[in-house]
């Protein structure tokens, strides 16, 4: 059975990790913003997105609670709906033929 300062220190590593995909996800919100080309632009928001994903896992980990589990999972859901929309918008021009 896990000891409470083991409990501690797993929170504590959840808490990092929340903290450096955040940071991580800022930077790529700068690339978004400032990126020299459409492709640079398409790929850091791919990774906000499955940054966001780690995010809400971890958090669910952090909390204990499974809600969190099922929104990260929809939102990768969505993000690789969204990452496919908008190449197929760079390579020809239009989503729908």
């Amino acid at each position: 059975m896990a000891t409470e300062s083991s409990l501690i220190d797993l929170h504590l590593v959840y808490l990092a990790g929340l903290i450096i995909a955040s940071g991580l996800t800022l930077l790529a919100g700068y690339r978004v913003i400032k990126g020299p080309t459409v492709p640079d632009r398409v790929v850091a928001l791919d990774t906000i997105g499955t940054n966001v994903v780690a995010i809400a896992a971890l958090f669910a980990l952090y909390r204990g609670e499974g809600l969190f589990v099922t929104v990260s999972l929809v939102l990768a859901i969505i993000g690789f709906i969204s990452t496919i929309a908008v190449s197929q918008y760079v390579i020809e021009g239009d989503i729908i033929k």
